[in-house]
């Protein structure tokens, strides 16, 4: 049980903050892909949990893409993470001094057709946690 430990903080120290990054969007999207919205909202930045409540997300995603669209789930691909420094989420948001922007592509086949969703998603240390943010700037 030990080894183990030591073996799952190596590796979690021995990754770079943009791989660290990178994992966090990923591992939000699984959730995603799963309906488990209840968990890809724990993965949301503070910023993002001020915009709707957890109820409201869950409610919403799954009205949105299972009704709206007709999916039970998506595939995704992402980009490589870039460095961005003092990013906003919008124009009343704190600055935050250093973001990861990755590109995620999701691919839905529904009733509508294929179709692809992209969107630059960022993502910011909050509490020594990677944390997921959208973009409002208009």
């Amino acid at each position: 049980m030990i080894l183990l430990l030591i073996i799952v903080l190596f590796f979690t120290f021995l990754r770079s903050p943009s791989e660290q990054a990178k994992e966090t969007v990923k591992e939000f999207y699984r959730y995603e892909q799963q309906g488990d919205f209840a968990q890809s909202w724990e993965l949301f930045h503070s910023d993002m949990k001020e915009k709707f409540s957890k109820g409201h997300y869950i409610q919403d995603r799954a009205h949105v893409f299972m009704n709206h669209f007709d999916v039970t789930t998506f595939s995704f691909t992402l980009d490589k993470p870039e460095k961005i420094k003092n990013w906003q989420m919008n124009k009343d948001s704190s600055k935050l001094e250093e973001v990861y922007q990755v590109n995620v592509i999701q691919t839905f086949k529904g009733k509508y057709g294929n179709f692809d969703i992209s969107q630059e998603v960022y993502v910011a240390q909050e509490d020594e946690e990677w944390k997921v943010l959208w973009d409002y700037n208009k």
